[in-house]
């Protein structure tokens, strides 16, 4: 029987590597100084010394691009990262120990995603303030109870399992059974979740910036920019355009790379 190929995971895993080898280069490269102005240079058209054109500040798009590209995502690492290490954390105990704890965490974990991330995320950003850290702290606690109810799950299912019980006639401790023996074997699924995570935060942190309470000027963000250019779209529309293709492509490389990872994870 013919294996169908997975072309979510082809595509996608094309578009997200192609999208951040682009995006490292930004970190060590830029044609322009992404803040530089020249005000004599304004709204220009794309050309070859300005391939995405310039802003209403004379500001080199694609320079801003590649740097916004990078915040968003170091934004959205650190994000997953936090929900990835604390919904591990949460979920091995609560899915290994079950009891009083496991109800109690999981009705909480319930509540949060009940509500719209960004909704909650302007809830924290408006006690904590805006910036970039306060961002990442904001959507990197409304992560977790995603990967805490996953990771849960994962853990419950592998704690009768045979390999378990051994462990524990063999008087392994529990942190070494949860941490060692189980987590490590919950990663294929865990992986389809971290693409998701990562296209969520790109998303979220994008719509932040829009309404000014992300990353901060004369910090360059993707979301900031193409609130920017809205009084510019009938002047100069490859402002938002360069900015919106790569917003587009950030997360649909991430969704679809997710997607991929579900359904082979699917066919196991």
């Amino acid at each position: 029987m013919r294996t169908r190929k997975n072309y979510n995971l082809i595509i996608g895993g094309s578009i997200t590597a192609i999208v951040c080898a682009v995006t490292i280069v930004g970190f060590f490269w830029t044609p322009y100084a992404p803040d530089a102005q020249d005000l004599l240079a304004r709204t220009q058209a794309p050309s070859l010394l300005h391939l995405l054109g310039t802003d209403n500040l004379g500001r080199d798009i694609f320079s801003r691009v590649l740097t916004g590209a990078g915040n968003s995502i170091v934004i959205a690492a650190a994000t997953v990262l936090i929900g990835l290490v604390f919904g591990l954390l949460i979920g091995g105990l609560t899915g290994y120990f079950g009891g009083w704890a496991d109800a109690i965490l999981m009705r909480i974990c319930d509540t949060v995603t009940s509500f719209p991330s960004v909704l909650l995320a302007l809830v924290l950003i408006g006690i904590m303030g805006p910036g970039k850290t306060n961002v990442i702290v904001a959507l990197g606690i409304l992560f977790i109870p995603s990967f805490a109810r996953i990771a849960r799950g994962e853990v419950a299912r592998c704690r009768a399992l045979d390999y378990v019980q051994s462990a524990r006639l063999m008087g392994v401790s529990h942190a070494r059974i949860i941490f060692v023996h189980i987590q490590p074997n919950t990663m294929p699924v865990m992986l389809s979740t971290i693409a998701i995570g990562f296209n969520n935060a790109v998303l979220a942190e994008a719509s932040l910036s829009y309404l000014g309470i992300g990353v901060q000027p004369p910090e360059a963000s993707l979301g900031r920019m193409l609130s920017e250019a809205q009084g510019y779209l009938f002047i100069a529309p490859w402002y938002a355009l360069g900015t919106g293709i790569f917003i587009v492509l950030l997360i649909l490389g991430f969704g679809l790379l997710g997607e991929g990872l579900s359904r082979r994870e699917g066919r196991r």
